[in-house]
């Protein structure tokens, strides 16, 4: 039988072939835009899934635009992933006061996504009433083909892991007619998104699927190179891992699969790096106190340390939370500057490389409810002499 790479290939090849593809060109390795994906966008408002929804998350896709464009005309929430889900999961489209229908167009544009749009982190409170996916082939049934790379599936089972979806959240792709066709139902894995319904530039089709969606992320499914490029994945493994839920990667190895509980030794490694634990307790009432070790002097002598700024840090998170993630992200500082009362930490490594290295493995973050901002800090040249006088 045919595979699902099969099947792409033979749908990118007709609508090439019969000039139905439209730009973006060629569509291969697209989720492809088409001829007449317009009409079918606007078909979504005769749907009354659509018109009782309020927050509804559509694909940057172009074949998709007609969706983005008929949702902010009618006034909802339009919740947009991030390219490749490198800088967070969602991006909410804004357009700007007494927008005319014209700036509305370009708000559904993936130009009016970059200049309209402000990041919805994962505590955003997201509640996805519609999902708008676009897709390279789909059957009757509402089995789905995407153009490989998993993102959709993914984003489904990152909403799901947020509780922004529910089981009965419906799910709604735009195909032209040419790329509704039959589907090897053994093609279709644990992991794969399927459908609701179906709107192409002639149909509307219910497809009644009983196939169960994603029940979450299937982290045995994830590679460690998934996680790398998908910031935001991070922390959601880390709050899934904080719950108890078996979170080993499909490629990962022993070491890191046994890395919580941390060890004695672990424990005492991060031990070396801070002041004792009764000390911490001061920091939890609101004082300014700088965490170092033997290494602080040096340090603010040394031109090499690179320092990154840890914010909106919510009252009640313990300065030991933030060192376990940073044990867990493997983003341990030389020194640790925690500032409680100021919701911040300043955290200190031996160079920029290896800053910017932690900066990569937090962004996206979230604990206690809020999604971090972590950013070299500001001031470089100052930091340690500053922090250094402090503890004075």
């Amino acid at each position: 039988g045919a595979s699902k790479r099969d099947v792409r290939e033979k749908v990118w090849d007709y609508l090439e072939a019969s000039g139905l593809a439209a730009f973006p060109r060629p569509v291969h390795r697209r989720i492809p835009n088409f001829q007449g994906s317009h009409q079918a966008c606007c078909s979504i408002k005769e749907l009354d899934v659509f018109n009782r929804a309020r927050e509804i998350k559509v694909d940057p896709d172009k074949p998709l635009e007609g969706v983005r464009l008929a949702a902010l005309q009618a006034r909802k929430t339009l919740l947009v992933p991030t390219p490749r889900l490198r800088t967070g999961l969602f991006n909410r489209i804004v357009p700007p006061p007494g927008a005319t229908k014209e700036i509305l167009r370009i708000c559904a544009t993936s130009q009016g996504i970059k200049e309209y749009s402000v990041p919805v982190g994962l505590d955003g409170k997201a509640r996805v009433d519609l999902v708008v996916v676009g897709s390279v082939a789909v059957s009757e049934k509402g089995w789905r083909i995407g153009k490989g790379e998993g993102y959709a599936d993914m984003e489904y089972a990152m909403m799901v892991s947020m509780g922004a979806v529910q089981e009965d959240t419906p799910v709604i792709t735009i195909v032209h007619d040419c790329q509704v066709v039959d589907i090897a139902e053994e093609l279709l894995g644990d992991h794969d998104l399927t459908v609701d319904y179906i709107l192409t530039p002639t149909r509307t089709i219910k497809t009644n699927c009983k196939r169960p969606k994603p029940q979450g992320i299937i982290w045995h499914k994830v590679s460690c190179e998934m996680l790398e490029k998908i910031p935001i994945l991070k922390s959601l493994r880390y709050r899934e891992k904080q719950t108890g839920k078996d979170v080993t990667l499909q490629d990962e190895h022993s070491e890191l699969a046994n890395a919580t509980p941390p060890t004695a030794s672990n424990e005492e490694a991060m031990a070396k790096n801070t002041r004792p634990q009764a000390a911490m307790g001061s920091a939890q009432t609101g004082q300014h106190q700088a965490e170092s070790d033997s290494l602080s002097p040096r340090l603010g002598g040394s031109g090499m340390v690179t320092t990154v700024y840890v914010g909106n840090i919510p009252p009640s998170i313990r300065v030991s939370e933030l060192k376990c993630a940073l044990r867990e992200f493997h983003a341990t500082p030389l020194r640790l500057n925690w500032q409680g009362a100021q919701h911040r930490a300043f955290l200190d490594y031996k160079d920029k490389a290896t800053a910017e290295s932690a900066v990569s493995s937090l962004k996206g973050l979230s604990l206690g409810g809020n999604t971090l901002r972590v950013e070299l800090a500001k001031n470089q040249r100052n930091k340690g002499q500053v922090e250094i006088n402090s503890q004075k």
